[in-house]
């Protein structure tokens, strides 16, 4: 039947494909999952000289939403299309669909250079931009670890998606590295040098990359992923605004709109959930969930980024609030050593992600994924013990253990996640994998930003009030700024600016003798006036984080052993199983 010209059937290509293909596919995903995660943390750094550029203060009343949204639209965006873009790669080919999103990744780096607003239109228009460059940075995270399990042996597939994930895991902190290079020269570049390597990706991989499986056209669930969109939506706006001031409160989880957004988002999860029971062709796969080691893999991965994610920031704060301008840095340049100082954590990404890949394709992925959760346990149990005003190069080792523990579960995880999977199903189930990594992510930020906000909301405001009475600011302005938000205080630490110039303002700090206003706006006197109340946050966060990787090591245990889905010889029985999603096979466990 093969000379009518029907349609050919699922079987790999590789006839088609040169020798050295698996390691073209290897280079230019790595390229492409590189390029889309360190544009979700280049802007963090960049942020006062955007604002600074397009003339607006993101922390004046009204403006915060401009501010949170330049940050999260990037991760919402990702983490809510990754799983409908996974399976239209299942349906009209993953590297079409990969091919697509460097496009339109390049396309849009480069609008978000070329706005010629400024204030708040602008602003808007940067949002929006970054928004459809997260669409097409969805593209690439959806299909590129699909594309790697299709094109190497399944005992080289660690190796692969190891060096694939530490790209990616590394990526955001080479992210905060560059942003705070490139701003200091020009705000526009940090989007710009995106564009000659998108462009070059782009054509590389139209003229490289091949499809190694033809399938069967089959339909999409509309009605499947408008609640999934939905939802998540729903639920990641709640958790923004959740952080955010409401009313007389520092924070606004008792807001009705927030809510309204979370209880909303969980109810259209749950239709969504039985819509997809009962549709023919579901976008997110269920019956995937019954295979043990996809089902740990995910939930390891899901508990992994929360315990991680909004860690990051707390670091990040630790570094440019207290410890930098404690030993000498201004605050306009904390952001950028914040990120120099935080490279150890690449580091140790870089070094165990490939070689825990390599041997897990060996020994399979159960005892390095969940290995390394115990061992970022215990790192993050240790930066727990260090003194606020830290020796750096204590900090540096637990950051090292910290990026070698997290880069030895990473990689081995998405091994044994990818090496479960039907082929069929390979690129909704990696979406599927990666909506739980970086929806976590934004749920990790409002979990350690509440827990840093409610640390701070204890004992804050008193340092405050009688730290500035105390070097002279009138009673009444001092308790103006005790009673502030704590996350505006955060916020300004965060994004470089002097936190007590903000606090009080230039009229406040004009009636204050020159010797006081020296000595506020100097580099000590906000690390010592908040590096009590910020102790007790960080440590809350910290138990939060050592119990996230504690339960993650503990799913990812129940993987069993080494699992690689095998294809049995076709059978008559399964063709109505074909016909709904079903695997068509099952799947074999070696146990080593």
């Amino acid at each position: 039947m093969s000379g009518t010209g029907a349609p050919a059937t699922n079987g790999p290509a590789t006839d088609q494909r040169p020798a050295n293909y698996k390691w073209i596919a290897l280079s230019n995903t790595t390229l492409g999952t590189l390029m889309a995660v360190l544009d979700s943390t280049i802007m963090l750094i960049a942020l006062p000289d955007i604002f600074r550029g397009i003339n607006i203060d993101p922390l004046k009343p009204g403006n915060s939403f401009f501010l949170l949204w330049m940050i999260l639209s990037f991760m919402i965006v990702t983490s809510v299309l990754v799983v409908g873009l996974g399976r239209l790669g299942d349906m009209f080919g993953r590297v079409r669909m990969y091919n697509l999103g460097f496009a339109i990744y390049t396309f849009f780096s480069l609008m978000l250079t070329i706005t010629w607003m400024s204030g708040k239109a602008a602003a808007i228009y940067l949002v929006v931009m970054r928004v459809f460059q997260g669409v097409g940075a969805a593209f690439l995270i959806a299909n590129s670890a699909a594309i790697l399990t299709d094109a190497f042996p399944e005992n080289q597939r660690g190796m692969a998606l190891g060096i694939n994930q530490a790209a990616g895991l590394s990526g955001s902190f080479i992210g905060l590295v560059l942003g705070g290079v490139l701003a200091v020269i020009q705000w526009r570049l940090i989007f710009l040098v995106s564009v000659p390597i998108g462009l070059f990706g782009t054509v590389w991989a139209y003229l490289k990359l091949r499809e190694v499986e033809r399938r069967p056209r089959s339909h999409i669930d509309w009605g499947g992923n408008l609640l999934f969109a939905l939802a998540l939506v729903a639920i990641m706006v709640g958790i923004t605004y959740g952080i955010q001031p409401y009313g007389g409160s520092t924070m606004g989880w008792h807001s009705p709109f927030v809510l309204g957004c979370l209880a909303g988002g969980a109810a259209l999860l749950v239709v969504f959930a039985v819509v997809e029971t009962r549709v023919r062709e579901p976008m997110f796969r269920l019956p995937l969930f019954k295979i043990r080691a996809f089902t740990a893999g995910s939930l390891s991965t899901l508990l992994a980024a929360i315990g991680r994610g909004g860690l990051m920031f707390m670091l990040i704060i630790w570094l440019q609030g207290i410890w930098l301008p404690r030993h000498g840095y201004d605050f306009a340049r904390t952001p950028l050593w914040a990120g120099i100082y935080m490279l150890p954590l690449t580091g140790g990404f870089l070094l165990a992600g490939p070689l825990s890949g390599f041997l897990s394709d060996r020994f399979g992925s159960r005892p390095f994924a969940s290995g390394g959760m115990v061992a970022a346990a215990i790192s993050f149990a240790l930066l727990e013990l260090l003194p606020i005003d830290f020796p750096y190069w204590a900090f540096a080792l637990l950051l090292l253990m910290n990026g070698l523990a997290m880069g030895a579960f990473a990689s081995p995880n998405r091994a044994g996640v990818m090496n479960s999977l039907p082929p069929q199903h390979r690129g909704v189930g990696s979406g599927m994998n990666s909506t739980f990594q970086n929806a976590a992510q934004v749920l990790s930020i409002g979990i350690f930003f509440t827990l840093m906000i409610v640390g701070l909301s204890t004992s804050l405001p008193t340092a405050v009030y009688h730290g500035l009475v105390s070097h002279g600011v009138p009673a009444a302005a001092a308790g103006r700024a005790a009673h502030l938000p704590p996350v505006s205080t955060l916020f300004a630490a965060f994004l470089g600016y002097n936190p007590i110039q903000h606090l009080l303002g230039a009229p406040v700090l004009a009636h204050v003798s020159a010797s006081s206003r020296a000595v506020l706006t100097g580099r000590g006197f906000f690390p010592s006036l908040i590096s009590g109340p910020f102790k007790n946050g960080l440590h809350e966060a910290f138990d939060f984080a050592v119990l996230a990787c504690l339960i993650a090591a503990g799913a990812s245990w129940l993987r069993g052993g080494k699992y690689v889905y095998r294809e049995e010889p076709a059978k008559p029985e399964p063709a109505a199983a074909a016909r709904t999603g079903e695997p068509v096979a099952a799947a074999e466990q070696a146990r080593r």
